[in-house]
């Protein structure tokens, strides 16, 4: 593990736009998650699994495969 992996790394101007990207496409297709599945705990979970994948995909934008900031 990076020796940064528990820090703060704040986002270059490039990532940030790529970010907003990606928060866009986890948005839209939770619309259609929301949209076409019956309440109930699997559609909760996937809504769930579906934010943790927005989050990660932050996290490789802004990281090497070995941990350290990507520049």
């Amino acid at each position: 593990m990076h020796s940064s992996t528990f820090e703060y790394l704040k986002p270059t101007d490039a990532q940030i736009s790529q970010m907003a990207r990606v928060r866009e496409a986890v948005a839209t297709c939770c619309g259609v998650l929301q949209a076409d599945m019956p309440d109930g705990p699997d559609k909760t979970y996937t809504i769930r699994k579906l934010r943790e994948v927005g989050m990660w995909a932050n996290v490789a934008i802004t990281r090497n495969p070995d941990g350290s900031p990507r520049a």
